[in-house]
């Protein structure tokens, strides 16, 4: 142990106190590896800040001894973004201990939180106050905001509420010297300069470590709910979606395309579900729709807007949940999915954007490409169509599963046709450590450097989760 580091520890629990500073390596191993066992790192030492103000002397600290700092969340990220290299020389800044509600203003519609809370207590609180904080993803009931707001994380809501960026009013950060800045308004409008808040979200704990946040809340919608559609192709999904938006304006919250293979995936491995229509179909829609009407109402509505489309030759078939544990049956089967993929072994797990007008090409274009360059695997698309994320999901061929590296050529072919539409090759999981080559070939030259510029005014030592994004 070098002469900075028996110097560090001892400041560091001095920050958080000796029983918040995890040196022991079984203490340590939960926050080096992340959560699919797909990164593994080392770590000096996790420490767990129970306030701000122990968040900034752990900076301090970490900045006299030049090391490095990993800030994490709930760990439960999809690109290694919260995990260390395999140096041993980097603190983990753990949050877990500040997961408090701080307050809710229902007034103002607004809820200040520390950037511990779990996602799932933000909802229940907003919800105590009669109030809706939009942000559901399936990992709801572990990450943590100040996570969500690092990557940006989207979820099923992004169709009427936007990704998370759009949720946040103000912001409190520590900045990589030790410096807080409070940015804690909760303001709709506020022109004074550049909107500083909207820096650290999706920079992935780069820039700084944000600490509690001031989040927008809504209505809380009097009836929700939902239905499962058939189609014979994404054309036809995106044309019914166009059809819903125009006619039912805000009412439509969730549009969550499923291709018949995930549902077979499903259905083979979660006990549990159930085909939710007679005859099998290429693809599916998930969608859910809410607002102030009955339930009653808001069903016919939906049922009428439903019969137009099918008239018109869109829809194929289609079934609306009729109570509470059938639209609970219906989101099931679509969360399942990933566990489901996860099941059978390796896979390639792709997070893409394109234009929604541009779906149908991109899934004919993609699942064209990954054929021909790979005859034999099997596409499992689905995903967030309503704002033009899906997850275009690859299974091996019998033959290239034994190969751990049977995938690496094909994201190249993917990528490819997914800025061949000028779309993004990360929709909502960020690029972490996973996928930083890929930042460089799609990302032009004058965005990385603007980032690097970014980086090294904010961080000219480079401690603030190094590795990660450049």
């Amino acid at each position: 142990m070098s002469s900075s580091t028996s110097d560090l520890l001892p400041a560091l629990a001095r920050c958080v106190g000796a029983a918040n500073l995890l040196v022991a390596p079984d203490d340590v191993a939960p926050y080096v590896e992340d959560w699919r066992a797909a990164f593994r790192g080392a770590a000096l030492a996790v420490a767990c800040p129970g306030s701000t103000e122990e968040v900034a002397g752990v900076v301090r600290a970490c900045r006299e001894a030049t090391t490095p700092i990993v800030p994490q969340g709930g760990n439960t990220g999809m690109c290694g973004g919260a995990i260390p290299d395999a140096s041993g020389r980097a603190v983990v800044v753990a949050m877990r201990r500040m997961h408090r509600v701080l307050d809710v203003d229902a007034v103002n519609d607004a809820m200040t939180v520390e950037a511990g809370c779990v996602l799932q207590r933000v909802q229940e609180a907003a919800a105590a106050a009669d109030r809706y904080f939009p942000l559901s993803l399936a990992a709801e009931g572990s990450c943590q905001i100040g996570g969500n707001l690092s990557t940006n994380a989207g979820g099923i809501n992004v169709l009427r509420y936007g990704n998370t960026r759009d949720l946040v009013l103000g912001l409190e950060v520590v900045l990589p010297d030790g410096t807080i800045w409070n940015g804690l308004r909760a303001l709709r409008k506020d022109n004074r300069g550049y909107d500083m808040k909207q820096i650290f979200v999706g920079a992935e704990g780069t820039l700084g470590i944000i600490t509690r946040a001031v989040l927008k809340l809504f209505p809380k919608p009097a009836s929700r709910v939902s239905a499962w559609l058939a189609f014979a192709d994404p054309e036809a999904a995106v044309a019914v979606l166009e059809h819903l938006r125009a006619r039912a304006a805000d009412k439509l919250v969730a549009y969550e395309l499923i291709g018949r293979a995930c549902v077979d995936l499903v259905l083979a491995h979660v006990p549990s579900a159930r085909e939710p229509l007679p005859q099998h179909h290429a693809w599916y829609v998930l969608l859910d729709f809410a607002g102030g009407a009955s339930e009653q109402a808001l069903r016919e509505e939906l049922e009428m807007l439903l019969a137009e489309d099918a008239d018109h030759g869109r829809l194929t078939d289609a079934v609306i949940a009729q109570s509470l544990a059938q639209r609970e049956d219906l989101w099931r089967l679509r969360e399942s999915i990933p566990d489901a993929t996860r099941v059978t072994g390796p896979a390639l797990r792709s997070d893409i954007a394109v234009a929604v007008s541009d779906i149908p090409e991109f899934v004919s274009r993609a699942t064209a490409a990954v054929h021909a360059a790979m005859p034999g695997v099997r596409v499992v698309c689905f995903g967030h169509v309503g704002d033009g994320n899906l997850h275009f999901n690859v299974l091996p061929a019998p033959m290239s599963a034994a190969r751990p590296d049977w995938a690496k050529p094909l994201y190249a072919v993917l990528y490819d046709v997914v800025d061949g539409l000028r779309g993004s090759f990360s929709a909502e999981h960020g690029v972490g450590q996973a996928k930083r080559a890929e930042l460089r070939v799609y990302k032009s030259e004058t965005e990385i450097a603007m980032m690097q510029t970014l980086k090294q005014a904010f961080d000219p030592m480079n401690l603030m989760n190094p590795g990660k994004i450049l």
